[in-house]
């Protein structure tokens, strides 16, 4: 398994250790000048519920795959949680605004591949 596997895995692990939700991984791999290989988009009910999701990705990350984001931006409100991977991009949201958003859509080129939620 590679590297950007071995990341991506870790990522959701440490999403669906906080309990989020509604997990999608989009590669990106086939669509040309894009800023990354992958998305991983999840979402948390609370503020609180996406700031525990980042510190969980953050941990299982740097445990699992010996690698630090290079930037995590949104925290100080934590509705929308952007961490920086350089090949991956996760994004975490609360609900709402990941439906306005909708970044699934805006990337409908991609291979879009949902995690079924553990619970």
């Amino acid at each position: 398994m590679n590297d950007t596997k071995i990341l991506i895995e870790n990522i959701k692990e440490g999403i669906q250790e906080k309990k989020g939700k509604n997990i999608v991984v989009a590669d990106l791999t086939k669509i040309d000048d894009t800023i990354c290989n992958y998305l991983v988009i999840c979402q948390g009910n609370t503020p609180n519920q996406v700031s525990a999701i980042v510190d969980s990705v953050k941990e299982f990350t740097s445990k699992g795959s010996h690698t630090k984001p290079i930037a995590v931006d949104g925290l100080r409100n934590a509705e929308w949680v952007a961490m920086d991977y350089a090949d991956v991009l996760v994004h975490v949201f609360l609900p709402e605004t990941r439906h306005f958003y909708n970044l699934e859509t805006l990337w409908a080129d991609a291979k879009l591949v949902s995690i079924p939620d553990l619970d």
